[in-house]
């Protein structure tokens, strides 16, 4: 009954991946990582640190505190 739940669990965690990780760039298939214990939280990271490329965000030219600034 374990497995049969893990797989279920683990195909609800995939399946939406699949279709995520292609916007960041990586290859859909990394999103069987998760299988793995702490691999879902790996690849979060990952996708954390990538959409700053992806958006434009952290090329030093916002307004916030400290960025643009020439001193």
């Amino acid at each position: 009954m374990e497995v049969l739940v893990f797989i279920v669990l683990a195909a609800l965690t995939v399946i939406p991946l699949m279709k995520l990780l292609p916007l960041f760039d990586i290859n859909p298939y990394w999103s069987l990582v998760v299988i793995v214990p702490l691999g879902l939280i790996v690849l979060l990271w990952v996708m954390a640190a990538r959409i700053d490329r992806l958006t434009g965000a952290g090329n030093g030219t916002g307004s916030g505190p400290a960025k643009g600034r020439n001193d």
